[in-house]
C-alpha cells in the first residue's frame, strides 16, 4: 500500500489537473498565450523605443540648441512625467472600453506624434511634443498588465509580464542603437524619424497578433467608484511598498541612462555617437533578467529576488565609477540586469496582490515608476553637472538604499504577521 504522503501528493496533483482543465485562461502551451506574449512584446518594444528615443541623442540636442544637459534632459523627463500623470485616468478608460482598444489607440497616437517629433523647430516644441507622446503612451503599460492578469493563468503571470518587460528592454536597446548610428550619419532628427518607423512596424504587428479578450468585464467610469478603488489600493501597505520600489529602481535607471551618453562622449572615452548608441546593447541583459524573473521568484521568493536585483544594481553602480571603458560597460550590464529583474518582480507582484481594480493598481505602479524615471533623468543630469559621474552614482546608491530599506521593512512585517497568525491558531 502506498504511504499516506504519496496519496496526498497524488490528490494534490489531481486537484491541480482539475483546476487547470476548468481554467479557460491562457496557458503557456497554448497558441493564444504565444500570440498574446508576442503582441505585447511588440507593444512594449514600440513603447520603450518611442518613450526614450531622445535619451541617446541628448549630447547632440544640447549642442544643436545650445542648452545644458539638464535642459536637454527634459525631452526625456517630459515624456515620462506626462505618462505618469495620465496613466491612471487612461487605465480607468480601459476598465470601461477594454484593454485591447485602449492599447491600440495609445500606440496609434504615439506613433503619429513620433512622425512629427523630428520636425520640432525648437527645444520648447520638442519638449511639448514629447510630453504629448508620453501622455499617449500612458494607455499602454497598465492596460497591458491588467490584460495579462485577466487572460493568463496565475502560475504563468510572472513569466508573461517578464516577456512584456523584455519587449521594453529590446525596444529601449533598438531605439538607442538606431538613433546612435542614424544620428552619426544623418543627424538627430533623422534618428528620431528612424525610431518612428520602427514603432510603426511594431504597432502593426501588435494589432495583427493580439488575440481577442475573453475575460474582460466592463467596469464603471463613475469618478466616485474610481476614487474608491484608488483609495483602497493606496491603503494597502504591500502595494504602497511595491510602488515605492518601482519608483526607486527607475530613479537609478533613469539617472544612469540619461547621463551615460554625456560621460562616454567626454574624455577619457570620447566615443563617437554611433558607438555610444551601440553601448545600449547591454539592454539584452535586461531582456534575459526580466524573462527569468519568474524562475527567480519561484526559487528565492519575491523578497529574495528583490534583494538579488538590488545587490546587482548597487554593484554595477560602484563598478561604473572606474575610468576604464571595460569597467563602465560591466557596470552598465549589472545595473541593467538588476533593474529589469527588480521591475519585473515588483510589477508582477502588483498584479497578483490586487484582487479588484487591477488596471488602477497597475496604473498607480506605472505612475510611481515613471515619476521615478522623470525624477531620475532630471536629478541625474543635475548631479552630473554638479559632481560628474560620481554625483550620478551617489544619487543611484541613495535610491538603492531606499529599496533595501523598504524590502527589509516588508520582511519584518511579514514575520510579525506570521507570528500573529500562529498565535491566533494556537
Amino acid at each position: 500500500m502506498p504511504p499516506a504522503s504519496t496519496k496526498a501528493s497524488a490528490t494534490r496533483v489531481d486537484a491541480d489537473a482539475v483546476v487547470a482543465d476548468t481554467d479557460s485562461r491562457l496557458a503557456p502551451s497554448s497558441p493564444g498565450y504565444r500570440r498574446m506574449s508576442f503582441a505585447l512584446f511588440a507593444a512594449g518594444m514600440a513603447a520603450f523605443a518611442l518613450l526614450y528615443s531622445t535619451q541617446a541623442l541628448l549630447p547632440l540636442i544640447s549642442a544643436d540648441f545650445g542648452v545644458s544637459a539638464s535642459a536637454a534632459s527634459w525631452t526625456v523627463s517630459a515624456a515620462t512625467g506626462a505618462l505618469a500623470l495620465f496613466v491612471l485616468p487612461l487605465s480607468a478608460l480601459s476598465e470601461r472600453f477594454g484593454r485591447s482598444r485602449m492599447m491600440t489607440v495609445s500606440l496609434a497616437v504615439a506613433v503619429v506624434v513620433g512622425v512629427l517629433v523630428p520636425f520640432a523647430p525648437s527645444l520648447e516644441w520638442l519638449v511639448a511634443l514629447r510630453a504629448v507622446q508620453g501622455a499617449a503612451l500612458a494607455g499602454l503599460p497598465a492596460s497591458a498588465m491588467a490584460c495579462l492578469a485577466e487572460e493568463v493563468r496565475p502560475k504563468a503571470l510572472v513569466a508573461a509580464i517578464g516577456l512584456f518587460v523584455a519587449g521594453n528592454s529590446i525596444g529601449g536597446m533598438s531605439g538607442r542603437i538606431v538613433t546612435g548610428w542614424a544620428a552619426q550619419l544623418w543627424g538627430w532628427r533623422a534618428a528620431l524619424a528612424a525610431v518612428g518607423l520602427l514603432a510603426v512596424v511594431c504597432a502593426v504587428v501588435f494589432r495583427l497578433m493580439l488575440p481577442k479578450a475573453r475575460h474582460f468585464t466592463p467596469g464603471s467610469l463613475r469618478p466616485g467608484a474610481l476614487a474608491k478603488t484608488v483609495r483602497g489600493h493606496l491603503a494597502d501597505p504591500l502595494l504602497l511598498r511595491l510602488y515605492a520600489i518601482g519608483a526607486l529602481f527607475m530613479t537609478v535607471f533613469g539617472a544612469v541612462y540619461t547621463v551615460i551618453g554625456y560621460r562616454l562622449a567626454e574624455a577619457p572615452f570620447s566615443l563617437p555617437q554611433g558607438v555610444i548608441g551601440s553601448v545600449f546593447l547591454v539592454y539584452l541583459v535586461g531582456t534575459a533578467s526580466s524573462a527569468a524573473a519568474g524562475k527567480l521568484v519561484a526559487r528565492m521568493g519575491r523578497r529574495g529576488a528583490l534583494y538579488l536585483a538590488v545587490s546587482t544594481t548597487a554593484a554595477g553602480l560602484l563598478l561604473s565609477v572606474a575610468d576604464a571603458l571595460g569597467a563602465v560597460l560591466a557596470g552598465l550590464v549589472l545595473i541593467t540586469a538588476g533593474f529589469f529583474a527588480g521591475h519585473a518582480v515588483a510589477s508582477s507582484s502588483v498584479s497578483r496582490t490586487a484582487k479588484t481594480g487591477r488596471a488602477q493598481a497597475s496604473a498607480l505602479y506605472q505612475s510611481a515608476y515613471y515619476l521615478g524615471s522623470s525624477a531620475g533623468g532630471t536629478l541625474g543630469a543635475v548631479a552630473f553637472h554638479a559632481g560628474g559621474w560620481a554625483g550620478t552614482v551617489l544619487l543611484g546608491l541613495v535610491a538603492v538604499g531606499g529599496v533595501v530599506s523598504i524590502t527589509l521593512y516588508g520582511s519584518r512585517v511579514a514575520r510579525v504577521e506570521q507570528r500573529q497568525l500562529v498565535a491566533a491558531r494556537a
